[in-house]
């Protein structure tokens, strides 16, 4: 007899205090004028993107969507708590270095595939990778469910 123990996909939320998160959210909400649930959303997908990044050294090939930069910037503007957040997870300081990336849904495609695999939870539509919905058929995640 086989047991599967099935195991729920961790948030980036999990990544950081309730404190943390509620002042970082709040943060994000503010500065970039997103209803605070969004900027909830918006910034667990940018911890679990920068954990990614963090434990894997793949920062390079990766990059956050435009709808998730708010939270990595939100992250890196509170220099002190970033500092130690990177080194008490990667053991390093990481930095962010814009580039002119194109952001296409292939790239989008492979930075949701690695957050996935490392288990965490993604939220398809803030990188721009959740199906389309073909009307008056419902796909399960379009704009029309």
């Amino acid at each position: 007899m086989t047991i599967t123990i099935a195991t729920e996909p961790r948030t980036g939320r999990s990544l950081v205090t309730d404190t943390e998160f509620d002042m970082l959210a709040a943060f994000c909400a503010d500065e970039y004028s997103l209803e605070r649930c969004v900027a909830d959303r918006v910034l667990d997908q940018a911890l679990a993107l920068v954990y990614v990044m963090g434990t894997t050294r793949s920062g390079a090939a990766m990059a956050p969507s435009q709808q998730v930069d708010p939270g990595w910037h939100t992250l890196i503007l509170h220099t002190d708590w970033y500092a130690n957040w990177c080194q008490e997870q990667f053991g390093y300081f990481l930095h962010h270095q814009p580039n002119s990336k194109v952001r296409t849904r292939g790239l989008m495609t492979d930075v949701v595939g690695r957050i996935r695999a490392a288990g965490f939870d993604v939220d398809e539509r803030l990188w721009g990778t959740a199906a389309d919905c073909n009307a008056p058929a419902c796909c399960g995640d379009g704009p029309c469910c």
